[in-house]
């Protein structure tokens, strides 16, 4: 008992100077009773205590019960707490990798228009939907290759997406062994003691099932998504030959089950990624990387009953206004953790602005610029600096971007993303035509100019030569991604061709050249 004394504290120590309104109730008490106390007036001192009879030892207890409720209450809003619980730090969301069949096989036309392309589909809407947690991809044929390593850019895993097809294999072949041999890996390089594993194909073999177990030994799940149908269609395998493919379901269901993983069949909307349960992350206790920690518990739930049992004196006569005061302050006193909660009440500034950072990364990485450009105003941190500078160079405010990268450079000297993108943002603006010449010289030629200026950069994530390229990340400090640069587009491509089929001949031209990268890889 000593030793909880000893322990005792309040989790909001500042709710306690609340008590100092308890004078304060009881001057308010000694004046309204001397005013309304109208005998005082017209008989002598010496005469009322032979008159009152009974009416000093009411008033009296009254006030006792109020000072007595008041002080309970604020002592349960300040949080006595005298014992530590167990609490985990933190807790990471299970990874998943996802292997793709780029076999000959997926060119089969039973899924149409082919099962390739409802496969990048399907991976599109996962990435799309999925709420959280790192992912991985990676493709297999006669081998297994890494296209995207485990990140949270869900966004830069779907840049690759359109450059997966079976010619960028070097060899012809179906190995799902492999793929789960190599997915392990991958989850274990991360560091993570748990994890899923999604494969996509329409056929395995008992070394598939013998990796698939492997892989649920060391902690991870395997589930299988089946591409194409019990029926199948012809295709033409890696020498030139025109065999059927069909689903056989038996095997896949075989290494979902040896990994510990569900089955399902590709489905025209998101049923078999739910079945699957792939789009929420599992979050469990054994994935804490950092262990658990301990924190105060809020005691000041067991003054509810005594307070309820003093609410009850308020419901007399005049008492209505103590006992809402009393009961407006009840749900305040409930069990909450020690730490700070959720809100601006209990949130250092600190807090506060990492809130805001995460959540303009969020509106970022979404295309919202705007939103986010909200958000980062007011952090006066380099971070701070630095994202509203991405954001404004996003819409076309080269000029306050730069403002923005010159004070994130002020606070921290040498800022290399900082640097590198205000070069690329002042070489923007240099290169940006200015609006009144093109409209001069439209009113010259006689024509009309155009109701809204031309964009004057690349698409984000288009580099120099045309080619997707992932863009930059600095995950540890909360950034967004910078901005892309270049040069501003006048609506017509070289050559007097259409807008969109210099969009089409760059895709194909960025198609061919990461296909020839994955082929060297």
């Amino acid at each position: 008992m000593s030793a909880s004394w000893n322990a005792l504290h309040f989790v909001r120590p500042d709710a306690l100077w609340a008590l100092l309104v308890l004078p304060l109730l009881v001057a308010i008490w000694w004046l309204r009773r001397r005013r309304a106390n109208v005998w005082r007036q017209t008989v002598d001192a010496h005469l009322l205590r032979h008159l009152l009879v009974g009416r000093d030892r009411r008033a009296w207890g009254g006030l006792i019960l109020l000072l007595l409720g008041t002080a309970a209450a604020i002592v349960a809003l300040a949080g006595p707490s005298w014992r530590q619980v167990a609490q985990p730090l933190w807790q990471t969301p299970s990874p998943l990798v996802v292997a793709l069949d780029l076999s000959s096989r997926v060119t089969a036309t039973d899924l149409p228009p082919s099962r390739l392309l409802q496969a990048r589909a399907k991976l599109a809407t996962l990435l799309r939907e999925r709420q959280g947690g790192e992912v991985a991809l990676l493709v297999y044929a006669d081998d297994a290759y890494t296209v995207a390593p485990l990140t949270d850019d869900m966004a830069n895993v779907a840049l690759y997406l359109d450059a997966l097809a079976p010619d960028v294999m070097p060899r012809d072949g179906q190995r799902a062994d492999r793929a789960l041999e190599t997915a392990v890996k991958l989850l274990q390089q991360s560091g993570a003691r748990g994890g899923d594993i999604l494969l996509l194909t329409d056929r395995a073999d008992a070394d598939a099932e013998q990796a698939a177990a492997s892989a649920r030994a060391q902690g991870f799940v395997v589930s299988v998504l089946g591409l194409g149908t019990p029926q199948g269609a012809a295709y033409r395998n890696g020498e030139g030959q025109i065999v059927p493919a069909r689903l056989e379901e038996g095997t896949l269901r075989g290494v979902a089950s040896r990994g510990g993983g569900r089955y399902a069949r590709i489905a025209s909307d998101d049923k078999d990624l739910a079945a699957l349960d792939v789009l929420t992350p599992r979050v469990s206790a054994d994935d804490s990387r950092e262990g658990q920690g301990r924190t105060w518990r809020d005691e000041g739930f067991w003054l509810l009953p005594p307070l309820m049992l003093l609410a009850l004196f308020a419901f007399r006569r005049r008492g209505a206004l103590a006992a809402l005061v009393m009961m407006a302050a009840l749900p305040m006193a409930l069990p909450t953790t020690a730490h700070a909660a959720e809100g601006t009440w209990w949130q250092r500034a600190d807090q506060v602005d990492q809130q805001r950072l995460s959540t303009g990364v969020d509106a970022y990485r979404k295309g919202d610029f705007k939103a986010a450009q909200q958000q980062f105003e007011g952090i006066d941190t380099d971070a701070g600096w630095y994202n509203l500078g991405n954001a404004l160079a996003r819409q076309g405010q080269y000029d306050a971007a730069i403002e923005a990268y010159d004070r994130a450079l002020k606070q921290h000297p040498g800022m290399a993303d900082a640097v590198a993108n205000r070069a690329a943002v002042d070489a923007a603006r240099k290169r940006k035509p200015p609006q009144n010449n093109d409209q001069n010289n439209d009113q010259k030629d006689g024509k009309k100019p155009p109701s809204d200026p031309p964009d004057p950069g690349k698409n984000p994530g288009q580099g120099n030569d045309g080619q997707s390229s992932p863009p930059q990340d600095k995950g540890e400090q909360g950034q967004s991604p910078p901005p892309a640069s270049g040069d501003p587009k006048d609506g017509q491509s070289e050559g007097g061709k259409s807008p969109q089929a210099a969009d089409s001949q760059a895709q194909a031209q960025a198609d061919a050249a990461q296909r020839e990268r994955m082929q060297q890889a």
